[in-house]
């Protein structure tokens, strides 16, 4: 079972309220669908997790947190979710985002003026920031493609969690209804 798996590496209420910096933060980390594991607080979870990583910029696991706490969804699964982005996918996304949103538009491609970013490992802030210069030489069409694809993901993401979780549930019973009924034929 995947959530008693996971159940033993989540902090109980009574250590988060104990901890010195979690502490600090009062009732709202005290909610308990920020730590359970059920259906709709992972569900949520992964859409706001999803949503967020989108978030340009560090600011991907603050969103999800500041997200997570006002919505009342499991916050170790949001932050978790978040991590899709990274270097390696970033780039592919924006494009994707790009798009998306040219298509919603009306547009048809790139403008002639902005040329393709490539990454300079060896000098990371500089390529950060021309990667930021970038982004917003695009303009519109990324601007909405970012929102829209965003909430396509995280609509996605929340009803393929609850999608699998009901049916995790389901063969679950089915089992148990034949193991019972084998148990009643002996």
């Amino acid at each position: 079972m995947p959530r008693k798996y996971f159940r033993k590496y989540l902090p109980s209420h009574a250590s988060i309220r104990d901890h010195r910096w979690l502490g600090r933060f009062g009732g709202y980390l005290h909610h308990p669908n920020l730590w359970h594991l059920n259906r709709h607080s992972v569900a949520g979870g992964v859409a706001l997790g999803l949503f967020a990583g989108l978030v340009p910029g560090p600011l991907q696991m603050l969103t999800a947190l500041l997200l997570a706490v006002a919505l009342h969804v499991n916050l170790p699964v949001a932050l978790l979710t978040t991590l899709y982005t990274n270097p390696f996918t970033i780039v592919p996304l924006y494009l994707l985002a790009y798009a998306y949103g040219s298509l919603l538009l009306g547009g048809n491609g790139p403008p002639a003026a902005v040329k393709a970013f490539e990454m300079d490992w060896l000098h990371l802030g500089d390529s950060l920031l021309a990667l930021m210069h970038w982004t917003l030489a695009l303009g519109p069409p990324l601007g909405v493609g970012l929102v829209a694809l965003a909430i396509t993901l995280a609509g996605i993401g929340y009803f393929a969690v609850q999608a699998a979780w009901r049916a995790h549930v389901m063969l679950a019973w089915r089992a148990r209804s034949k193991r019972r009924r084998r148990e009643t034929q002996k």
